[in-house]
């Protein structure tokens, strides 16, 4: 098992939200235009929100998924 960082399992947290948001964002969006129609400008608005969630869950489920090296320096040197 991978070991994960508090802020790696913030983003896998975060980029679960997202995809929720997403679905829900994507009915929304279905309602609207099956009772306004496509042309309706808050039906874009609605479909750029799906993709923003669907782009923000898949860069934060990335950066929470790898395997980081640990970067911290030795202050009392490696020697």
């Amino acid at each position: 098992m991978k070991t994960r960082k508090p802020a790696q399992r913030l983003s896998l947290i975060v980029a679960y939200i997202c995809y929720v948001a997403a679905v829900i964002t994507l009915c929304a969006a279905g309602y609207r235009a099956y009772a306004v129609g496509t042309d309706n400008p808050i039906f874009a608005s609605l479909v750029a929100s799906v993709f923003f969630f669907v782009s923000c869950g898949i860069v934060l489920q990335v950066i929470g998924s790898v395997s980081l090296p640990d970067l911290k320096i030795d202050p009392k040197g490696s020697e």
